[in-house]
């Protein structure tokens, strides 16, 4: 049993080296693939979106003040505000729903 966890181990740290590896020595040259590029584009911001999603709607006392925070800021957000504005709003809904309304 206690070999096998070094062996789980052994098995992860090689699976992420060569996640990060092979794209370095396989692909040398620059991608000219459209749909690859836009793929490869759009992972920074679908990696920090996945991260951060769960923890907006577990930041807060409710989900229901999370979510409603969230739909304020993304309404925000679509409209053209910025990052400083949209947060504001964001402590505002949440603040005023679970102060207030004891939601």
């Amino acid at each position: 049993m206690r070999y096998n966890v070094y062996l789980y181990i052994l098995v992860m740290a090689l699976v992420t080296y060569l996640i990060r590896v092979l794209p370095l020595t396989l692909i040398r040259r620059e991608i000219r693939n459209v749909t690859i590029r836009s793929f490869l584009f759009y992972v920074p911001y679908v990696t920090l979106a996945v991260m951060t999603f769960p923890a907006i709607l577990d930041a807060t006392g409710s989900t229901w003040s999370a979510a409603a925070a969230l739909l304020a800021g993304i309404g925000l957000a679509w409209w053209g505000a910025g990052l400083f504005q949209v947060s504001v709003l964001s402590c505002a809904v949440v603040f005023l729903l679970e102060r207030f309304l004891q939601i």
